[in-house]
């Protein structure tokens, strides 16, 4: 009898969900929308009538589903509890409990950004190591880490929250955690905004960034043309993050570090100056951890989902 898993990716605009046979292949990928009005109570109830309609049109049986492994944008708990999600209207939700009431069927519940690095360990830029660390550049910064396969979740569903170390005692402005100077402030697309715009001011050096509307994609462009100004920035955002992840290595030692989000589309010349700081500040034995960029895109977190409930 063939058995089926689903990945769910729960996100502020979307729900993408997968289903998987128990090899971990896709048979089938879909999204509805994310409906977070009135504090996001119809979000679960949706997770569950999209995976009942798609077991209906497929004529799977409940007892041929292992399992629905679900990620979401906050700190969730290993009871699979979560205590706020901002993006989802959301205060506490314990979401395996309800998901497993709306649909009868096994649930298994972890953040997104750990379950897109399970996804990149089990079938993307991971793929064949258990010791991972993914970091996701983005509007802010998010990290899931894997050891030994497992994800680190800690006691408040904050482990791999790698976007809010400290790193800047300089920054006078807040992050929108609260804190200062925390890693997401430099190195996520808006960072490296910010980067660039503190650089072009203090700065008279011609650069092509000059008279146009910065974004990170504008500032790679320019280190990919030589650009000065743009390499200064890059070396920057380069030094925050290697050194930050030199740090993480002396916890966890990965075997690879993957780097996702938007602005991983820069490619290799992103690698280079995360890699070329991160070799600065390593400890010894850690400075020959592999970097790769992420492989399945916007499918990671479901592919993380299956891996929960296949593992």
């Amino acid at each position: 009898m063939t058995k089926y898993c689903f990945g769910i990716d729960i996100g502020g605009t979307s729900i993408k969900c997968g289903l998987f046979d128990i090899y971990g292949d896709i048979i089938d990928k879909w999204e509805i929308t994310t409906r977070t009005e009135h504090n996001g109570v119809h979000i679960l109830p949706d997770a569950a009538n999209t995976i009942k309609d798609k077991m209906k049109k497929k004529n799977i049986k409940a007892e041929d589903i292992l399992g629905v492994g679900i990620g979401i944008p906050g700190p969730v708990n290993q009871a699979g509890e979560i205590s706020c999600a901002v993006n989802l209207h959301w205060g506490y939700v314990h979401v395996v409990e309800e998901l497993e009431a709306l649909t009868g069927l096994t649930v298994k519940a972890g953040n997104d950004a750990n379950m897109a690095a399970l996804g990149e360990m089990y079938k993307g830029g991971a793929a064949g190591c258990h010791n991972v660390v993914l970091v996701t550049l983005g509007t802010g910064v998010g990290g899931g880490i894997i050891v030994q396969g497992q994800m680190i979740t800690g006691t408040h569903g904050a482990g791999g929250e790698i976007g809010h170390i400290h790193v800047d005692d300089n920054e006078e402005e807040k992050c929108n955690c609260g804190g200062q100077g925390c890693l997401e402030q430099s190195t996520s697309a808006t960072g490296i905004v910010r980067l660039a715009k503190k650089a072009l001011s203090k700065s008279t050096k011609d650069s092509l960034l000059r008279g146009s509307e910065i974004s990170a994609k504008l500032v790679f462009d320019g280190v990919k043309e030589n650009d000065e100004l743009a390499i200064e920035i890059v070396e920057q955002f380069g030094e925050y993050l290697g050194k930050a992840l030199s740090m993480i290595s002396c916890v966890v030692d990965p075997q690879v570090y993957v780097i996702g989000g938007g602005v991983s589309k820069a490619g290799p010349v992103l690698i280079h100056y995360i890699q070329k700081y991160y070799q600065k500040y390593a400890f010894p034995a850690c400075r020959d951890t592999i970097f790769s960029l992420a492989e399945l895109g916007n499918d990671a977190g479901i592919y993380g989902g299956a891996k929960l409930i296949l593992e």
